[in-house]
């Protein structure tokens, strides 16, 4: 198979970055390696619970994510935060923008990008794990950055050396992610919390955001970046057992029905690369993401739109 664009990642950049491409007549090809869409715009069901278990909610400040929200918000897929004017969440949940915005998309999923090569006739090789190989004319990465090096890497592709030291010192700092069902109401306010101090940098009710309804509290706990990439690697009875204790003053002294742990190792960038997006027309190679877009969602929105525009920009030539 040949493919005019194949997109690695079909987080928030990437699917923007197809979305665009393909509303301008391009045959795109996304491929993930998750089950899901939407990256870390993602929502977990456990049980009867629904925990939007990345990120929580976004802004718009910039014009062009402005319209991006804006027709999320005629179609139904976006919703003001309950009580909040400059906050806006997914409707139902936050996995619902990236469900909206892969309709219509040709996407591969469970599709692990190992290697990319440049074939001597100028165009892109694809390793995909236990899947074989595709080929495209153009290949854009929305992976973290040091993953999408890693596939270069593989494929033995040298980039610009300048490029490729700016690049490597993109990293990025994991979270850990606790998702609590209580067997009653909790004590966390509708716009939720985000401590001072201690292990925890946010607490969010599900149920007081409107997309948890069929429990009485169901809370996101995302622990600090320190306390996260202390404890990433200790098993997730002590993970759970410490952040527990952090959030009981919010608790209001209910049970704990369950926990469940998710570990975003990239999730959000420690630096930034300082332009919006990477755009080499001589590989025919683009990189995109909040590497470059910044760590809110509205940069990871505005990388995946750059790179767009410099694609479609090249495609016309």
């Amino acid at each position: 198979m040949k493919h005019t664009i194949a997109i690695v990642g079909a987080g928030l950049s990437g699917l923007l970055t197809a979305r665009v491409l393909v509303d301008r007549g391009a045959s795109v090809i996304v491929l993930e390696k998750s089950r899901g869409v939407g990256g870390r715009m993602a929502t977990k069901r456990v049980g009867d619970a629904v925990f939007d278990q990345g990120a929580q909610y976004f802004t718009a400040r910039d014009p062009a994510f402005q319209a991006c929200v804006q027709d999320w918000i005629v179609q139904g897929t976006a919703a003001r935060w309950p009580s909040s004017t400059h906050r806006w969440i997914g409707q139902p949940a936050m996995t619902a923008i990236g469900k909206h915005l892969s309709a219509g998309l040709t996407i591969e999923r469970e599709r692990k990008v190992t290697a990319a090569r440049r074939h001597a006739a100028g165009c892109w090789e694809l390793d995909i794990e236990e899947h074989g190989m595709i080929r495209a004319e153009r290949l854009v990465l929305t992976a973290p950055v040091p993953q999408s090096l890693a596939i270069l890497d593989a494929g033995g592709v040298v980039l610009p050396a300048e490029l490729h030291a700016r690049l490597r010192a993109i990293t990025y700092h994991p979270c850990l992610a606790l998702l609590v069902v209580l067997d009653g109401s909790s004590d966390v306010p509708v716009e939720g919390v985000v401590p001072d101090s201690g292990p925890l940098r946010w607490i969010g009710d599900n149920v007081k955001k409107g997309i948890s309804p069929q429990v009485p509290a169901a809370v996101t706990l995302h622990a600090s970046a320190a306390f996260s990439t202390q404890h990433y690697g200790r098993p997730e009875a002590e993970v759970s057992a410490l952040l527990l204790e952090a959030a009981r003053p919010w608790f209001a002294g209910r049970g704990v029905v369950t926990t469940t742990l998710h570990r975003w190792k990239f999730s959000e960038p420690r630096t930034e690369f300082g332009e919006p997006c990477v755009w080499l027309p001589e590989l025919t190679l683009g990189l995109a993401g909040d590497g470059f877009g910044g760590a809110r969602v509205e940069g990871a929105a505005l990388s995946g739109l750059a790179l767009a525009g410099r694609v479609a920009t090249h495609l016309m030539h």
